[in-house]
């Protein structure tokens, strides 16, 4: 069973440590030293793995990387947490199909994603579809909106309450952290971002709903699609409004 938190250079559960090389010198038919010291080898090996199994060979064994390597599967969280969470996710899986119409930016539905946070007509507009999920979810369920209400990834992320954000690496460590209806948040430099609604984490990576992307996956793409992103693109973290 997956210890609950990742095993990494450095980690002192030796006992975890041996368990994992050995499994390691089986798979790959190694001479790993089982000696339960988690050192430049043991991460060399972890790599190795990763890599032939089309992980990110980052060395580091987290949920996905131990079901690989033990043949077991991942614990998942499946079902929204509360009637929030519930409510947008319900809002924004709605929504797919839906596209833009007569320009960049711009339809019935997408203009109204973007009255919902104050902001006028064609602009970007995967932040306000997340707020609008929220905003929807939150009156069919009969309860507050604490979402912070910005087309602005960043700023999003930047004026969201602290006890709301998790960590990109901490999310990791269990995936059970990453929670259907919590926002995922993307940084792709120079001050731009994109983002979407979290449906599940599986081992191949978030499974969502976002606006504003395509088939390819752009942050300015014509409509709302159920996408699957890898781990490592989301570098900014998680928000789990549901903790409000």
């Amino acid at each position: 069973m997956y210890p609950g938190t990742a095993l990494r250079k450095g980690d002192p559960r030796t006992d975890l440590v041996k368990l994992c090389q050995n499994r390691l010198n089986i798979i790959l038919c190694d001479d790993l030293k089982v000696d339960g010291d988690f050192g430049a080898k043991t991460e060399a090996s972890v790599k190795l793995f990763q890599t032939r199994r089309s992980l990110k060979p980052d060395g580091v064994l987290g949920p996905v990387s131990w079901a690989e390597l033990f043949g077991r599967e991942t614990d998942i969280a499946r079902t929204p947490e509360t009637p929030l969470l519930a409510g947008a996710l319900q809002a924004a899986l709605s929504q797919v199909g839906v596209r833009e119409i007569g320009g960049r930016n711009r339809g019935p539905q997408v203009d109204q994603y973007l009255a919902a946070v104050g902001t006028p007509p064609g602009l970007s507009w995967c932040m306000a579809f997340c707020c609008w999920a929220f905003k929807d979810g939150a009156n069919s369920r009969h309860v507050e909106n604490p979402v912070v209400m910005t087309a602005g990834v960043h700023r999003h992320w930047r004026q969201a309450p602290d006890e709301i954000k998790v960590a990109s690496d901490a999310a990791l460590d269990d995936l059970r952290n990453i929670k259907p209806g919590m926002i995922y948040l993307i940084d792709h430099g120079f001050g731009k971002g994109h983002c979407g609604l979290v449906v599940t984490a599986e081992p191949d990576g978030i499974h969502g709903v976002e606006g504003n992307t395509n088939e390819r996956g752009s942050r300015e793409g014509d409509g709302v699609y159920r996408k699957i992103r890898s781990y490592s693109e989301i570098l900014l973290g998680y928000l789990d409004y549901g903790r409000l």
